[in-house]
């Protein structure tokens, strides 16, 4: 099992430098992966509705970051860390994702999801009730778009006659893993995924999706062997020892890799580099 590393974007700041030499840090210590997540807006709370982040927390551009991460790397692979795709324009996300693997040398995954925050759905001009759908659909779509030198679709959200992506990506189709835990999602990334990527605790519920996941990806006739998974951990302190109970139990699950998810806040750029170094402590030791 291997350690991947959660771009800190709400506590990284707006050097270049730093976000230079975290990146590089985690190259060092042998990651297999930055992800980088994806929130085009911020957003007060208002009437029946809270946030989980507010106006006030900055996230960078998901694909000019990783455009600037491949510069600055030589071997570790990048994701995002989910995209929110359905509301993106679908286009244009095989268009980005085509040039960060092309700039990177083959290095990316793009890393799906849909989202909990109907607001920012609102803001971009998208439906936030046919997300699941217009997901599935892009899935397709974007794997023409990677992989055919000419694309024509008719779909229930994509309209496309004789369109091209170029330059292509280097992988073609760059891999998608899904993100999300619900029954809707693990039955998607099973018919069309190529892993998944769960925020949840390694216990009796993890081990039930799991079961029902490769179960699906049978009846689909896809060979669970060659479908990854990646446990994110959610974690709300630097206890190692909390870190270390959940990756075991990921690994005894069966994960590929595992991924710390701070929920608390780190404010210094070697903080992060010294998390960095202690996660990949915890996850050598198992």
């Amino acid at each position: 099992m291997r350690p991947n590393a959660f771009f800190p974007s709400l506590d990284i700041g707006t050097d270049p430098a730093k976000i230079r030499d975290w990146a590089q840090a985690a190259e060092d210590l042998g990651y297999a992966y930055i992800e980088v997540p994806d929130h085009v807006f911020g957003a007060k709370a208002r009437e029946g509705w809270v946030p989980l982040y507010n106006d006030k927390d900055p996230f960078h551009e998901a694909f000019v970051t990783l455009g600037f991460l491949a510069a600055v790397t030589k071997t570790i692979r990048l994701s995002t860390g989910i995209l929110i795709t359905p509301q993106r324009q679908t286009g244009l996300i095989a268009k980005q994702a085509a040039e960060v693997d092309l700039l990177s040398g083959g290095r990316f995954r793009l890393g799906i999801g849909v989202g909990w925050n109907h607001v920012e759905y609102e803001a971009l001009g998208m439906d936030w009730k046919t997300r699941g759908a217009r997901q599935a659909e892009q899935v397709e779509v974007l794997r023409r778009l990677w992989c055919n030198d000419l694309v024509t679709f008719e779909g229930r959200f994509h309209h496309l006659k004789d369109v091209s992506i170029m330059p292509p990506p280097v992988q073609r189709p760059i891999p998608i893993w899904f993100g999300g835990s619900s029954d809707a999602v693990v039955t998607r990334a099973a018919r069309v995924g190529d892993g998944w990527m769960p925020i949840m605790a390694p216990d009796a519920q993890a081990e039930q999706k799991l079961g029902a996941l490769r179960e699906q990806l049978k009846s689909f006739g896809r060979d669970p062997a060659k479908f990854g998974i990646e446990a994110w951990l959610r974690m709300p302190s630097p206890d190692q020892k909390v870190w270390t109970a959940a990756a075991d139990g990921w690994r005894q699950l069966g994960a590929d890799m595992v991924m710390l998810y701070p929920t608390y806040r780190i404010t210094s750029v070697d903080e992060h580099i010294e998390t960095l170094r202690r996660f990949k402590e915890v996850v050598s030791g198992l």
